[in-house]
């Protein structure tokens, strides 16, 4: 059994664990996807991503797992068909992108971007602020991301809205809004949080329509994908003031291109999407694998497996 590994979540250490728990198998770590895929027709199991091109050599290819909690990158056409399982990291994150978003809403209600500008200026400032508190949060997709917000928003004492396609009952919220009660449920929030995947089905989901059932005093915040939004119309309700402000860690195009506006607008923060960029999750991410490869040497299930036509 040959076992390909990428990624910065292989170290040494948990090379060695690995081995450990599969001392019949070959492991081999490279330091890029490009050299990895150059050897991918003799695998049995990577651990990283596979290209279309790779995808054609990987005759022996049984499984795949996927560093990222999204797997949507991997879901190219070809893939659809092949018979490898994929496995995802999903989960692994939720933690820190709850944090993130927490971050950003008191950032922007507590504007502290200006505090700052003031603290550089040694500039004695006060001014009133918004709390959280009595506040309503919608969350587009209920997951392991918008679960773990959910509860830390209910700390903050705020009202917690949420869309999800399936009618499971859900800790931690208040009321729960079907997909067609988009429009209702946008018009209840002052802050819109999309923790969902991007699938065909959650693509493109929030245009012009949608930013315009929004209170003019609202924030969107993204933080799972890009591309759930229409960028076009997300910029115009910026720019317009049809909502107050928007919190970014998941963009449309990534990298976000120097020449993109939203750069500049001065109610949005932009983060790199690296929410859930921690050592924490990348510990969690190895766990993931190390527990779905023992399933996998044990005739076990796996867990966290990807529905190919559903995109998660």
């Amino acid at each position: 059994m040959r076992i390909l590994l990428t990624g910065a979540e292989i170290t040494e250490e948990r090379l060695h664990q690995l081995r450990e728990i599969a001392p019949q198998a070959e492991f081999a770590h490279f330091s890029s996807n490009k050299a990895m895929e150059d050897e991918i027709s003799e695998a049995d199991i990577v651990a990283g991503r596979v290209s279309e091109q790779a995808l054609a050599k990987a005759s022996k290819l049984k499984w795949i797992h996927t560093w990222s909690a999204g797997p949507d990158a991997q879901l190219f056409p070809a893939f659809l068909q092949h018979p490898a399982v994929l496995t995802c990291s999903k989960g692994s994150g939720a933690v820190p992108l709850a944090e993130r978003v927490i971050l950003l809403m008191l950032t922007l209600t507590h504007d502290l971007r200006r505090s700052l500008a003031a603290q550089n200026a040694k500039r004695w400032e006060p001014f009133f602020h918004t709390e959280l508190t009595g506040l309503t949060i919608g969350i587009i997709g209920a997951g392991n991301s918008g679960l773990d917000l959910a509860q830390k928003a209910k700390s903050f004492h705020m009202r917690v809205l949420g869309i999800r396609r399936s009618d499971v009952p859900t800790p931690h919220f208040d009321k729960m809004y079907a997909r067609e009660e988009l429009h209702a449920f946008l018009a209840e929030c002052d802050f819109v949080v999309v923790t969902a995947p991007r699938t065909p089905e959650t693509t493109g989901m929030l245009g012009a329509p949608e930013f315009a059932a929004m209170k003019p005093t609202a924030y969107y915040f993204c933080i799972s994908r890009g591309g759930i939004a229409d960028d076009d119309a997300l910029l115009s309700a910026l720019k317009q003031g049809t909502i107050a402000g928007a919190g970014l860690d998941a963009h449309g195009v990534e990298p976000l291109p120097p020449e993109s506006p939203f750069w500049e607008l001065p109610n949005v923060i932009i983060t790199a999407h690296n929410g859930a960029t921690t050592s924490q999750n990348r510990e969690r991410r190895f766990q993931y694998f190390l527990k779905n490869l023992e399933n996998y040497l044990a005739g076990r299930p796996f867990f966290n497996v990807v529905d190919k036509n559903a995109g998660y």
